[in-house]
């Protein structure tokens, strides 16, 4: 199957995507990020319940990261 018989935009995408493993983009790094940071927020806020469960999710998102970054280098 040819690009030029896909649509426009399927096409676009696909051609966006040549070069990047499929299994991995790195997203659960950025989510990561964003997580520590409301973390870091909540704990200075005072509301440590909350802190504690995002710097969890934090967590398990780098080591899915992780996970994820050794099995597309295998790959």
């Amino acid at each position: 199957m040819s690009l030029s018989s896909l649509p426009a935009t399927v096409a676009t995408q696909l051609a966006s995507l040549e070069g990047t493993p499929l299994l991995f983009s790195g997203q659960f790094l950025q989510y990561a990020v964003v997580f520590f940071v409301i973390a870091i927020v909540a704990a200075v806020l005072g509301a440590r319940g909350i802190a504690g469960v995002t710097m969890e999710i934090a967590k398990w998102l780098v080591i899915i990261f992780l996970v994820l970054a050794v099995v597309s280098i295998v790959l």
